[in-house]
C-alpha cells in the first residue's frame, strides 16, 4: 500500500480565500492550514479561480483539480469520436436509446462528462469527501461557461459509497448503466504514474472492495454494469463478462443484467 500522507487538511493560496477555505474545512471536517505551516502532505488548496489537490514537498507532483471546460475534457467533447468511441459504444449508446449512467467510481468525472455530452444523464456519486469536493468545485465552475453549462446539467453529484446505494423505488428513476472505474494499482515506477494516480494512492490507498461494488452494481443496473480496465488486468473480482470493448490501453468489460441475464 503507498505510504499514506503526514498531513491531510486545507489551506488559502492567498488572503483573500482564507474564508472559503475555512468554511470548506469545516464541511469536511479537516484542519485549516496555513502554507507556512505545511513542510509535506497533501492539501486541498483553495486558489481564486478553483479548488486544487496538492502534495507539498520535495519531488511532488504538481497540482490536481477538475476541469470540464478546458484540457482534456475540451479535447474529447470535439475530437473524441462521439457516439463511435469504446466508451460509448461499451454504454450502449445507439440511435433511439440514450440511457440513464450511474458512476459509481467518479473520480475526477472525466468519463462521465464524456457521456454527459453525448447526451446521458449521469448521476455520480464518489465515496471520498475530498475528491467530492474537488468535482463539486468543478462543477460549479463549469456551470458558467457557455459551451459546456447546458452539458453539466445533465450531471448530478452525491457524496456516497456505492456499496450503499439504495435503488431508487421509482422505475424511470433507476440506473440503465452502472458504470466502475476501480482504481487499478500500479506496479510502475512512480516517476512512470500519473501525477492524478500518484496523488489518488496518496490520498486513498489501494481499492480493497472494487469485487463487492460491482455485485452491487450487478443488483443496480437494468440492463448493463461497464467496468473500466487496462487492457492486460484481470476481470474485476475473476468475474468474467458478457462481452468486452477494447482500445488501445483500456478494456471496457461489460456485465448483462435484466430478467434475460443471471447476475448469480
Amino acid at each position: 500500500m503507498p505510504e499514506q500522507p503526514s498531513v491531510l487538511g486545507v489551506a488559502a493560496a492567498s488572503p483573500d480565500q482564507q474564508p472559503a477555505a475555512e468554511q470548506l474545512a469545516a464541511t469536511l471536517a479537516l484542519p485549516c492550514y496555513s502554507l507556512d505551516q505545511i513542510e509535506s502532505g497533501l492539501l486541498l488548496l483553495q486558489q481564486s479561480e478553483r479548488l486544487v489537490l496538492q502534495q507539498i514537498g520535495p519531488g511532488a507532483p504538481g497540482a490536481v483539480w477538475v476541469d470540464f471546460v478546458e484540457g482534456k475534457a475540451a479535447h474529447r467533447r470535439k475530437f473524441g469520436g462521439g457516439r463511435g468511441q469504446p466508451l460509448a459504444r461499451a454504454i450502449g449508446l445507439k440511435k433511439g436509446w440514450t440511457p440513464r449512467v450511474l458512476d459509481m467510481t467518479a473520480g475526477l468525472g472525466r468519463d462521465a462528462f464524456v457521456l454527459a455530452t453525448l447526451g446521458c444523464r449521469v448521476e455520480m456519486i464518489e465515496r471520498s469527501p475530498v475528491v467530492h469536493a474537488l468535482l463539486a468545485d468543478g462543477l460549479r465552475r463549469a456551470q458558467t461557461d457557455g459551451d459546456v453549462a447546458e452539458i453539466v446539467t445533465r450531471m448530478s453529484l452525491r457524496c456516497l459509497d456505492g456499496r450503499e446505494y439504495n435503488v431508487p423505488t421509482a422505475p424511470d428513476q433507476r440506473p440503465d448503466v452502472v458504470y466502475l472505474d476501480p482504481m487499478y494499482p500500479h506496479r510502475e515506477k512512480s516517476a512512470k504514474v500519473k501525477k492524478e494516480m500518484r496523488l489518488f494512492q496518496l490520498l486513498l490507498g489501494e481499492d480493497q472492495d472494487s469485487a463487492t461494488l460491482l455485485e452491487r452494481a450487478l443488483h443496480v443496473a437494468t440492463h448493463r454494469v461497464v467496468v473500466k480496465r487496462p487492457v492486460k488486468a484481470p476481470p474485476l473480482g475473476r468475474r468474467l463478462p458478457t462481452v468486452t470493448v477494447g482500445s488501445p490501453n483500456t478494456r471496457y468489460d461489460i456485465y448483462l443484467t435484466g430478467p434475460r441475464h443471471a447476475t448469480a
